[in-house]
């Protein structure tokens, strides 16, 4: 099995930026919690002299509270630079009650060069797709996001370098801030903050093990959502507290380490990556509310593994999904690629189809104004739906075909639902989509789009629990893509 993230971003990664994205405006009154163990935090003294040993709340010669000359209108010189980075590591220390094992560095790169490590490597190496951007074009394609035209590698390496403002690098132990002027480089706060946070759990907890990857697209939401989570929401309780109890270096307007640059990123895919920093700090701060910080530290040694358990807070794990390949004449699957060959969207991508479809395409799925719609002051957006709960598992099967004029493509999705409404739910917005792009029945369950990015004959059929889609270029092709049971 080739061990590729369908989303093709580092877990630890991103730190986007979009309207109304960026870590909310809190109100005055909210309080922080205490650092766990917090009897090991030692307050400084007056002349804030350095501890005999090292402690949490202090790093690098600076204490949390301690203020520092560092102005950042012409940017950062070596010496602003690691008197903010010191006392940005005590104040996470103070926040998420955890030690620093070592000092971490922050290096700066400019976005263009961000850019082309990001472009690097894809494709055969000819110019032409590999196998795995084959795939997983397959995938995004089944999810309406991109067509059948479009790369969805592409289009996820622009929305990523348009997004990005810094990253932590598990294999380099250190912060990469971009920006646009890297010869006078200003950081962000909460840039920095966040970055920190994923440097401490890969002190403490080694990011680079295979289970805070993922197999899936679904299970890597799930662990970004645990991962990414913990980062922002450190990152909003140190939010809290600028402009109150500490201060905090302003950043210019006109400052890197921001995100922004390049192109429109492609909001289907925006709003999927973005999933684990919407709703991964409220699943935190319920873990930290009902468990303390132990909590948090539980599920790192036992990751969740899928963005419902994220989105819901339950530890409901997926139903097995039994699937046998009946593909004939000539259509096969992609056996090296995900799991045997499939891929697992989940209920978040599920959520961000149907509010793609009603944005872009006038769908009758959801309301897409209800993305908004958040219960928590942690939270960003809505990925609750009602055809998209009550989730029980799905496997997607991208399939190939090697003709004279070129290589076909199609798919199968299979799904699972908690109950037989959910998965009638499912079905009736799933035709929904259909209808949108003018889909015409030619037999029972089958439909046609007759042209556009969709174009393609679609058999949607239930049978109690369970939703089947089969997707190929014609109706007979979905006979051979997945003959029907005699």
């Amino acid at each position: 099995m080739t061990r590729k993230r369908g989303l093709t971003v580092p877990a630890v990664a991103l730190l986007l930026v979009l309207a109304g994205c960026s870590a909310p405006v809190l109100d005055s009154g909210s309080s922080v919690p205490p650092a766990a163990g917090g009897d090991a935090v030692a307050t400084p003294n007056a002349d804030f002299d350095d501890p005999e040993r090292d402690v949490l709340g202090w790093e690098g010669g600076y204490w949390y509270n301690e203020s520092i000359d560092v102005d950042q209108s012409d940017g950062l010189s070596e010496k602003e630079l690691d008197a903010y980075v010191g006392r940005a590591m005590a104040r996470v220390e103070y926040v998420r009650g955890e030690e620093f094992d070592s000092r971490v560095p922050v290096n700066v790169i400019s976005r263009e060069e961000y850019r082309n490590r990001s472009s690097g490597g894809s494709g055969s190496g000819d110019g032409e797709p590999s196998e795995y951007e084959r795939w997983n074009d397959q995938v995004w394609e089944a999810l309406f996001v991109t067509g059948e035209s479009e790369s969805s590698g592409e289009a996820i390496g622009e929305t990523r370098s348009s997004a990005v403002a810094g990253f932590y690098s598990p294999s380099d132990d250190e912060i990469k801030i971009i920006t646009d002027t890297p010869e006078s480089p200003t950081i962000n706060n909460a840039t920095l903050v966040h970055e920190l946070v994923h440097a401490l759990q890969d002190q403490r907890y080694d990011l680079t093990k295979p289970k805070y990857g993922g197999d899936t697209q679904d299970e890597q939401l799930a662990t970004d959502g645990l991962v990414e989570g913990d980062a922002k929401y450190v990152e909003q309780r140190y939010a809290d507290r600028c402009g109150e109890s500490w201060e905090c270096v302003a950043t210019p307007s006109s400052g890197g380490g921001g995100g922004g640059g390049g192109g429109t990123p492609n909001l289907g895919i925006f709003l999927t990556i973005f999933q684990p920093y919407s709703d991964g700090p409220v699943y935190v701060h319920d873990l930290v509310s009902d468990e303390g910080w132990d909590g948090v530290d539980e599920r790192f040694e036992n990751p969740p593994t899928s963005s419902e358990q994220i989105i819901h807070r339950t530890d409901e794990e997926p139903v097995p999904i039994d699937y046998r390949d009946r593909a004939r004449n000539g259509w096969e699957t992609f056996p090296e690629q995900g799991e045997d060959g499939s891929d697992t969207v989940g209920e978040a991508s599920m959520y961000v189809m149907f509010w793609y479809q009603a944005r872009n395409a006038g769908a009758d799925t959801v309301d897409p104004r209800e993305i908004g719609d958040v219960q928590s002051r942690y939270d960003t957006y809505n990925y609750e739906s009602e055809p998209s709960a009550g989730w029980g598992n799905d496997r997607l099967y991208p399939h190939q075909k090697q003709t004279a004029d070129g290589t076909e493509y199609g798919y199968v999705w299979v799904t699972e639902w908690d109950t037989e409404e959910d998965a009638r739910e499912f079905q009736r917005a799933y035709r929904a989509i259909l209808d949108a792009h003018e889909a015409e029945p030619r037999a029972e369950n089958t439909y046609v789009v007759p042209d556009g990015q969709f174009e393609d004959a679609f058999r949607v059929t239930r049978s109690g629990t369970r939703v089947t889609i089969v997707n190929g270029p014609t109706v007979d092709d979905l006979g051979d893509i997945r003959p029907r049971r005699s």
